[in-house]
């Protein structure tokens, strides 16, 4: 008598999805991580996007960088220098002077609580923007994951070396617009022309190394090609460029 179970076979397990068989990382895994495997950071983040506690990270890096300038230099008076060089300086009074100082005092100090978030939001809308644009598929979250950890790495690099430049040089000599010495911007002289400085600002190896960042995060959760990613963020970069070197001819 033949076995009645001879030919039964067992069902098939059943399809993973796809977020299943994605990298699970925990948040300190993916704050340490970004720096030697950002590949496989990002595949993380494609299931599990965060940026809440990196993007805190870029604040207190921010405030640090700030608090450590304002103790060694004398920002109002470094302003109110920049606005003496100014072509308008013989057509303001000491009062309007006075003003500007201390309103661009205040813009420093609330660089780090107020801006750096604002840069976040705005900078996650644009590429998720540029990721439709290049035929991508990207959530607002997904974006704010891909800006703020591109951004970590060179952020917080780049906060150690200014309060490196700071506490190693004389606070008479420090240039609060040259802290970061990543680029050949940060060695031209105070006669240097502004355009000529804000150009080769640009070519920072901290930029540079943050563009690759953004890359690689855009091409693992925006679904781009490798040229598609690079082709937003070169885009983001010759924008700024743009920007910046206008308004140096436009306002020195």
């Amino acid at each position: 008598m033949s076995d009645p179970n001879s030919g039964f076979q067992p069902p098939p397990p059943p399809m993973q999805t796809a977020a299943a068989v994605e990298p699970t990382i925990s948040t300190a895994e993916s704050l340490t991580g970004i720096f030697f495997e950002p590949s496989h950071v990002f595949e993380g983040l494609r299931s599990r996007p965060r940026f809440l506690v990196a993007g805190l990270i870029l604040i207190l890096a921010t405030v640090l960088v700030t608090a450590v300038l304002f103790m060694r230099v004398d920002i109002g008076q470094f302003i109110r220098d920049k606005m003496d060089q100014s072509p308008n300086a013989a057509q303001q009074t000491e009062e309007q002077k006075e003003m500007g100082a201390r309103i661009g005092k205040l813009a420093i100090g609330l660089a780090g609580p107020v801006f750096v978030p604002i840069s976040i939001a705005a900078g996650a809308g644009l590429y998720l923007l540029a990721v439709m644009a290049f035929g991508g598929s990207l959530s607002y979250k997904r974006s704010l994951s891909v800006w703020v950890y591109s951004s970590l790495p060179p952020s917080v690099l780049g906060a150690l070396v200014a309060v490196v430049v700071l506490f190693l040089k004389a606070p008479d000599t420090v240039d609060p617009e040259k802290l970061l010495i990543t680029n050949p911007g940060a060695f031209l002289g105070q006669g240097s022309s502004p355009v000529l400085t804000a150009l080769l600002s640009h070519f920072d190896l901290l930029r540079f190394y943050g563009m690759f960042l953004a890359a690689v995060g855009l091409r693992k959760l925006g679904k781009l090609s490798s040229g598609a990613a690079w082709g937003v963020v070169i885009l983001f970069w010759l924008i700024g460029l743009v920007l910046s070197v206008a308004s140096k001819a436009a306002f020195g």
